[in-house]
């Protein structure tokens, strides 16, 4: 039976000190101590069973065996590094698929689109509205922007964004808009409140968090998803609690208003990923979000 490889960390810390002439060049290169790829070689050349360098004062001089194996593992790297290299193009020339919710898809994501294509024109994204947490492989995805609470899954590589903040709002168009604006939290004491049933938490979470006693709170009419909830909110019909994110917009063009202000969750935007995707944009879509959702 052929033997198995030496260690591909010890073939890859021979390469550079062979190609380099230095162990503390190679050591620099890899980011790595110059004892560990002295230690490295060392191994190597154990497992080998030969000398693959000499020791001449400071420098290193290959042996007749170095040098073949620095011809072999040198051609070996290239065309690993060539391949990787061809892997990652292919990758970015597809679309990432990224998944969201309906509501951040419509309220925040399209309306950001062309800014996001102005400051990464190269990242092309396939959009696909998802309401349910994606299961831990994220089938069909290759990212999702997520508005969710730790822990998360450990086979997903996740960046947090920015923390999550809810408040009540209501649009100018409520009939009862110029009183409310200037009432206390008392005054929803008296109101038939807009709630989700996608997230019914969210009120009581926000309640608690301002000292306000939950069963005090009066609920009207309730709505499947958060985006239907926000355009009743719009329409006058009511007051609506409301990720601080994805009012923005509204609150700029004071189509809505928060007069009692938002508090954060224990929750945060993230963007989540299957731990083992490679996929270089990803760094980039992140930062570009956080940098997006900061600015509100």
């Amino acid at each position: 039976m052929a033997r198995d490889l030496p260690s591909l960390n010890a073939l890859r810390a021979f390469e550079a000190a062979a190609r380099l002439e230095s162990a503390t060049r190679a050591a620099a290169e890899l980011h790595v101590t110059h004892g560990a790829v002295s230690r490295h070689i060392r191994a190597l050349e154990t497992d080998l069973g030969t000398a693959l360098f000499n020791r001449e004062g400071r420098g290193l001089a290959l042996t007749p065996a170095g040098r073949r194996l620095r011809d072999g593992a040198s051609g070996a790297f290239d065309r690993l590094r060539a391949c990787c290299d061809e892997v990652r193009r292919e990758t970015t020339r597809a679309p990432l698929v990224l998944g969201c919710s309906g509501s951040v898809l419509a309220r925040w994501v399209i309306p950001r689109l062309e800014q996001l294509g102005r400051d990464l024109p190269s990242l092309k994204l396939h959009l696909s509205a998802v309401e349910a947490t994606p299961s831990s492989s994220m089938p069909g995805l290759g990212a999702a922007l997520l508005i969710a609470e730790p822990p998360w899954s450990p086979t997903w590589q996740v960046h947090v964004l920015v923390s999550e903040r809810i408040g009540p709002v209501l649009s100018p168009r409520h009939p009862r808009f110029a009183r409310l604006r200037k009432a206390d939290l008392a005054a929803l004491g008296k109101e038939a409140l807009l709630h989700t049933s996608s997230r019914p938490q969210a009120w009581p979470a926000w309640a608690r968090a301002q000292r306000v006693a939950v069963g005090r709170l009066h609920f009207g009419q309730c709505f499947e998803h958060l985006y239907y909830l926000l355009e009743a909110a719009v329409a006058g019909l009511g007051v609506a609690i409301a990720p601080q994110q994805l009012v923005a917009d509204d609150l700029l063009a004071n189509r809505l208003v928060a007069p009692w202000g938002f508090r954060d969750t224990r929750g945060s935007w993230a963007l989540c990923a299957p731990k083992s995707s490679g996929d270089p944009r990803l760094a980039a879509l992140a930062a570009w979000l956080k940098r997006e959702l900061a600015v509100i």
